[in-house]
């Protein structure tokens, strides 16, 4: 059954969205992930053009959100004075990063940096991830357990404007998590993703969060940033396809329950690599799509040129 998308200009097969979604809503719920920076490749491979992907990819964000900070509140592991300073960051950031999206749209690049910016992040998380993952499994196969690092001084607590986060049970500058703010909103409008994948290892590693609020935190900051982002693109590049997002959101609720009760029956160490090895997929084949000669060489012009 196909359905024609008018701001994507393309015809898709329903099924194949609503597939697409709950791919994507299962692995939310397996590996805990918001899904955004598994959505936009993935559009990108069924044909709709990077800058409605973008764009449209991030309502998912929302949706996936919204019940997981509904449920981090209820367990009282959000901090929110700390997800206030990081979303004053993410919403400069967001501003910054449409202006620089609708930048590279005018001079015709914005399909080729978004790419580009997939395959780097998504490589490098990637790697990162399965390092780790294989090293805690090693750790745990020769019985060390894994170590409870101490919260250590650096040059973060040295920094001036400190306050208390008392959630946190941190008493440090503003400007770091300000800071990692801007640069998940930056990448929030240019990739069309929540950015937790760079946001929870900085609030744990730089910020030294503790693991409990880290998650929530996160959620609270992803929630109002892509929201935000959502609303800029629709004004400023109007390539949100709302036909197309609610296809998926309907997807990705169904398989966000499925994942959910999936993952309870998997460890935490077999997930992260499992995860990391799809990430790393997608990175490769994204890259070879950026390199390889296409078997077909066309162009479609838009505005009637």
């Amino acid at each position: 059954m196909q359905i024609y998308l008018p701001i994507a200009e393309v015809s898709v097969n329903i099924f194949t969205l609503l597939g697409l979604g709950g791919i994507v809503g299962l692995l939310s719920g397996l590996f805990g992930v918001g899904g955004g920076f598994l959505i936009t490749p993935l559009l990108f491979f069924i044909g709709i053009p990077p800058s409605v992907a973008v764009a449209t990819g991030a309502n998912q964000v929302v949706a996936s959100s919204v019940s997981g900070v509904l449920a981090q509140l209820k367990r009282k592991a959000v901090d929110i004075p700390m997800g206030l300073v990081l979303l004053v960051g993410g919403l400069l950031g967001s501003a910054s990063g449409i202006y620089v999206f609708n930048l590279l749209t005018e001079l015709g690049q914005i399909d080729l940096a978004v790419q580009l910016c997939y395959v780097v992040f998504l490589g490098l998380i990637g790697l990162l991830m399965l390092q780790e993952g294989i090293r805690t499994i090693q750790k745990q196969r020769k019985g060390g357990g894994v170590r409870k690092k101490r919260v250590q001084h650096t040059w973060v607590h040295k920094l001036p404007f400190k306050f208390k986060f008392r959630a946190s049970g941190l008493y440090i500058s503003v400007i770091p998590p300000l800071l990692v703010g801007v640069a998940v909103g930056i990448l929030a409008a240019i990739m069309g993703v929540g950015g937790g994948f760079i946001m929870v290892p900085a609030m744990i590693y730089l910020l030294n969060m503790p693991t409990k609020v880290v998650i929530g935190t996160s959620l609270f900051q992803i929630l109002f940033v892509s929201a935000f982002t959502t609303l800029m693109h629709a004004i400023t590049n109007q390539t949100v396809d709302v036909m197309l997002a609610l296809l998926l959101i309907v997807g990705g609720v169904i398989g966000a329950q499925i994942g959910s009760r999936l993952g309870a029956r998997l460890k935490a160490e077999q997930l992260r690599i499992l995860l990391a090895l799809l990430v790393i997929i997608v990175a490769g084949k994204l890259g070879l799509d950026l390199v390889l000669h296409p078997s077909n060489l066309y162009s479609i012009a838009t505005g009637g040129e």
